[in-house]
């Protein structure tokens, strides 16, 4: 079997930021899958600063990535979803779409990086997606490519659809319904999908706000883009921050994080497993290394003072993980 044939396996030539409307859109879609999420004070003492947390962790499925696959979803033509959909995913975004694409009765299948979190592997399969894994690299290439030779289906981009990008607004639509004035928004950086459709809505509220990208130790691709002017290949080390980082921004969601993105800051292994520590310990808050790395970057510092708003990305770390961590060690 091949996979998508013709424009569904090409680069979304069509892709742009989300318009107030198809965030509305967007919101209307997602309602009964996505929940409103809270928005919570951290408790620290950082002299000059208030961090707030989106807990996107609490989402059914633990993660963001329910808004954007299910956006996506009942954004296209039934008809072109009846031979069913494909995607590359470390987990969170294939869960997603495996939980729509149950509900409207069509198959999933997932290619995941064999470097994944096993309980995400577990959570598709309970799903009733195929589950395929394969080295990084080759789950880079399907992701670039838009191809996988031994699955078929429509393939449904993670990060560069603009309906995805629309979904993840939805995020930011609620954050300012909540807290009209903040200093800065800090966002994981995967591959930019979650960054454009915030700070979309942010930028269009008019708003003073910073929009930040946090990276890890493992990569820093948004960093080297926006230093070099456009997407440069990067290093990439597998480690269990597996819900962000890649070799490098993909070139067309280049356009959409220039607009959007103020400023990107790296946050070291450490900060992050003691960000997991803290939300477990204050706000007995389950975290994922990516969806801690925000908090981590704000309370080093690195987002600056006034109030700080952190996306909580998602919750679905492996137990041991999070047992090693919370012991005070790093998993590796």
């Amino acid at each position: 079997m091949s996979n998508s044939s013709g424009d569904d396996a090409v680069p979304n030539a069509n892709l742009q930021l989300p318009t107030a409307q198809a965030v509305a859109t967007a919101r209307t879609h997602i309602a009964g899958y996505a929940i409103r999420t809270p928005l919570l004070r951290l408790n620290s003492d950082i002299a000059g600063t208030n961090i707030y947390i989106k807990l996107e962790n609490l989402q059914p499925l633990g993660s963001f990535k329910i808004r954007p696959a299910v956006n996506a979803l009942k954004s296209m033509d039934p008809e072109r979803l009846l031979r069913g959909v494909l995607t590359a995913s470390a987990g969170n975004f294939g869960q997603g779409l495996a939980l729509a694409a149950r509900e409207i009765g069509v198959s999933a299948t997932v290619v995941m990086p064999d470097s994944a979190a096993a309980n995400k592997a577990t959570a598709l399969r309970e799903l009733g997606a195929t589950v395929i894994q394969v080295p990084f690299d080759e789950w880079w290439t399907v992701l670039t490519t838009r191809r996988f030779a031994d699955a078929d289906g429509v393939f449904i981009h993670p990060v560069a659809e603009s309906a995805v990008v629309a979904g993840n607004a939805t995020i930011a639509a609620e954050i300012i319904e909540d807290l009209p004035h903040f200093s800065a928004v800090v966002v994981p950086f995967g591959g930019g999908g979650l960054v454009s459709g915030i700070g979309s809505v942010v930028r269009r509220s008019n708003s003073d706000a910073r929009v930040i990208v946090v990276e890890s130790e493992a990569s820093q691709p948004a960093a080297a883009a926006l230093a070099n002017g456009g997407p440069v290949r990067v290093s990439h080390v597998q480690s269990f921050v597996d819900g962000m980082g890649s070799t490098s921004v993909l070139a067309e969601m280049w356009p959409l994080v220039r607009e959007t993105v103020d400023a990107a800051v790296c946050v070291r292994f450490a900060a992050i497993c003691e960000a997991v520590r803290l939300l477990a310990a204050r706000h007995h808050v389950i975290a994922e290394a990516a969806g801690a790395a925000s908090v981590a970057a704000a309370v080093t510092g690195l987002a600056g003072t006034g109030d700080i708003v952190c996306i909580v990305s998602g919750g679905n770390i492996d137990a041991a993980k999070l047992s090693t961590i919370l012991n005070g060690a790093i998993p590796f």
